[in-house]
């Protein structure tokens, strides 16, 4: 798959951050969107990777800064866990697994496709701090590997205004649990 964007889309994909950026001002307050469009033009493969983070409905924004790294941090900021990642079992070992009523993806696969990280746990609190999300979904977070190999996954949402964990057999899904991903630019 050609990861490429043509200019048309280019032009599209920045406005589309623009404007939800200049709506966003609380999740960015000393953020500068010229800086951000430099660095955006300059990484053709990044601004491939943040439209395929808004085909697939996550709303991606800049939340931060790294001054070490001199990246820009985007998150999916879309209410719900992205409507286009559901219905996603949590890895390929997962996927592979299911004798029966496969999913057609498993989240880390099409994160790896997207050229995308999924939240870790830390990664969503810090999402949870710039807004309520998941009040009705959940979203699969990278799951540390002593979990992963005894067969579970973690997975967060956002119940009683409290940041909820949780784990479930990494093969399962449903249509209310997606992921959400980070990208660095």
């Amino acid at each position: 798959m050609k990861k490429e964007l043509t200019i048309k889309q280019c032009e599209e994909i920045i406005k589309i951050l623009k404007d939800r950026f200049e709506k966003n001002m609380s999740r960015h307050k000393d953020l500068d969107w010229d800086k951000i469009q430099v660095k955006l033009k300059a990484n053709p493969e990044k601004l491939w990777s943040l439209n395929e983070m808004e085909k697939t409905g996550g709303e991606p924004d800049v939340i931060a800064y790294d001054e070490n790294t001199d990246e820009y941090i985007f998150f999916d900021c879309s209410r719900e866990s992205p409507i286009g990642r559901r219905n996603v079992c949590y890895d390929n070992e997962a996927l592979e697994s299911r004798k029966q009523n496969k999913p057609e993806n498993s989240a880390i696969n099409m994160a790896h496709q997207m050229g995308i990280e999924i939240l870790t746990e830390d990664q969503y609190r810090e999402l949870q701090k710039l807004g309520s999300f998941d009040l009705k979904t959940s979203s699969w977070v990278k799951t540390p590997a002593k979990i992963r190999k005894l067969g579970g996954a973690l997975f967060c949402d956002r119940r009683y205004d409290t940041v909820l964990v949780y784990h479930n057999g990494a093969e399962s899904y449903y249509g209310a649990r997606g992921f959400r991903g980070s990208l660095r630019v």
